[in-house]
């Protein structure tokens, strides 16, 4: 898969503005967020949101192209 898009920094993972959507992450990947690899004390880890322009991928020998503008 390759996709182009814009990306965002929503800043800080522990900052109260991104507290609903740092649980909703915690939730998702909760398999391995507290793996140690994370320091969430760390004010430079930061939430980037990437929103999806387009993308091409591959699977089964097909090209698959998606616009998601």
């Amino acid at each position: 898969m390759t996709a182009q898009g814009q990306a965002e920094n929503l800043g800080y993972f522990g900052k109260d503005t991104n507290k609903a959507i740092a649980e909703k992450l915690r939730q998702v990947f909760a398999a391995w967020i507290d793996n140690g690899h994370n320091n969430f004390e760390d004010e430079n880890t930061i939430i980037l949101k990437i929103q999806l322009e387009n993308a091409i991928i591959f699977c089964d020998g097909k090209r698959y192209e998606i616009d998601y503008k």
